[in-house]
């Protein structure tokens, strides 16, 4: 058994129905995450220029607030969710590693608590995937009527 039918078997066994709650809101909070940066750039560039690995790297500022934008409406609605959170995570974990640590977790303006919470969330939802209320699930369900 491939890991693929593995998760598919996961998933429709042992998926907690509360668990849609924080799909969704996960998916708003990076939605919302990519339009403040979209918004007010600055936010990104100063993040990104305050560490000297990612100072080169001047077009993560553009792709950044994008993968933020897709991916937090894809978990949102529930369609394509382990390709989102695929591309989600090396953007959250570089947001652990090199922005948020070195600021400290008890620092004034941290955002390293929220940072830990929505990893620690696309690790579960990495596995769990979509869910029962879901895009893809509708979209299945509409195709065996027809």
């Amino acid at each position: 058994m491939n890991l693929a039918t593995r998760l598919k078997v996961i998933e429709s066994k042992y998926h907690p129905r509360w668990l849609i709650i924080f799909r969704v809101l996960l998916g708003l909070a990076l939605f919302i995450r990519g339009i403040q940066f979209i918004k007010d750039k600055s936010i990104l560039v100063r993040a990104i220029e305050t560490t000297s690995v990612l100072h080169e790297l001047y077009w993560l500022e553009m792709i950044i607030p994008w993968v933020h934008l897709l991916g937090g409406l894809f978990i949102l609605i529930g369609i394509f969710t382990r390709w989102a959170i695929v591309f989600q995570l090396p953007i959250v974990v570089g947001a652990i590693v090199f922005v948020n640590a070195k600021k400290g977790l008890f620092a004034g303006n941290s955002e390293l608590f929220f940072s830990i919470a929505v990893l620690v969330l696309l690790i579960v939802f990495l596995v769990e995937g979509d869910g029962f209320l879901s895009w893809k699930k509708m979209l299945r369900k509409e195709k065996d009527i027809v």
